[in-house]
């Protein structure tokens, strides 16, 4: 009679503690979906500026390596739009950034969710690098226009290679995902997260 009490208050224990665990995994969940649905409008943001950007450097990179760099006031005026679309990528990446300093900043202990920010880090840090390699290519032909613009032998039929580098980014490149709202539906599925908990 005793071994047995003894060997009901051990399993009880055991479900209290498991229960436990279970309740702190789910609580940190919560708060980390709560930081991800706070980071939301300013990734969806960022998102969006980012496919306007590609959209629009595409469009002014095509016509240079179709047409030629042109000549005299073309030049500055290529070097000025080279120089507008680098700052978009500052701009983008500053949104990231924020994103990425909300979801680090949460103190994570369990695996799950630490999965889940481990992976959502990693492809932010991926994004950024895809525009600092834009920009890079960006301010690279902003000055090479310019320095074309003080050469005598140049024709203008042809472009900056930073151009040229700036293409094959943009041919590769491909449009963002919402990683945010996917992570958070991760969060949502696997702990049943209702969307008055957030």
């Amino acid at each position: 009679m005793i071994v047995l009490n003894s060997r009901c208050c051990l399993l009880l224990a055991a479900v209290v503690f498991i229960a436990g665990c279970g309740k702190q995994e789910r609580m940190e969940a919560v708060q980390f979906a709560k930081a991800l649905k706070a980071t939301k409008a300013d990734f969806a943001s960022a998102n969006t500026v980012e496919k306007d950007f590609v959209t629009s450097a595409r469009a002014w990179c095509g016509g240079i390596t179709a047409n030629g760099a042109g000549r005299g006031a073309e030049l500055d005026q290529n070097a000025a739009v080279a120089a507008e679309l680098a700052k978009y990528t500052v701009t983008i990446s500053s949104h990231l950034s924020q994103v990425r300093q909300a979801i680090d900043g949460q103190q994570l202990k369990e695996e799950y969710p630490r999965g889940v920010r481990d992976d959502l880090t990693t492809q932010l840090t991926k994004r950024q690098r895809s525009l600092q390699d834009l920009r890079a290519a960006l301010e690279k032909s902003a000055t090479q226009f310019l320095q074309f613009r003080h050469s005598p032998t140049y024709k203008g039929d042809t472009y900056p290679d930073g151009v040229g580098k700036l293409e094959a980014l943009l041919h590769a490149y491909s449009a963002p995902e919402d990683v945010v709202g996917t992570a958070l539906a991760a969060l949502q599925e696997k702990y049943g997260l209702k969307d008055g908990e957030l």
